[in-house]
């Protein structure tokens, strides 16, 4: 299996379940891997892969007009979407809100998943 990956992706979304994080939207950090077929390198054509402006796009839409309590319920709508709308078979991503406390650079969730019987290769990093 191929992989793409996308570091550092700054988006804006609405998570959290304290007042301040409830009153405007936060920057989060995303780190995002997903599989995609290796017919992609083999065919050299934009159809038999996932387009990654496609992705950026739409994950930056969906956060930006939803809330989230937890951020893990966050990276699991993220990890879905990838599944079903773009039927990647294997996301790994990582998660970061950036300062929200005094003294603390991120805080953040890391998930990794396969889907239907996929094998999820040893964790990186």
């Amino acid at each position: 299996m191929d992989f793409i990956f996308i570091e550092e992706l700054r988006v804006q979304a609405w998570v959290g379940i304290y007042s301040r994080e409830k009153a405007a939207p936060q920057t989060l950090e995303l780190n995002l891997t997903f599989g995609v077929p290796d017919s992609a390198a083999e065919q050299d054509d934009i159809a038999d892969t996932i387009d990654y402006a496609e992705v950026i796009e739409r994950i930056r839409k969906e956060l930006a007009e939803r809330h989230f309590n937890l951020i893990e319920t966050l990276g699991e709508f993220v990890v879905k979407l990838l599944f079903d709308e773009f039927g990647a078979p294997w996301v790994k991503i990582r998660i970061a809100k950036l300062g929200v406390m005094k003294g603390v650079r991120r805080v953040g969730v890391y998930i990794q998943r396969g889907r239907d019987g996929v094998s999820l290769p040893p964790a990186a990093g």
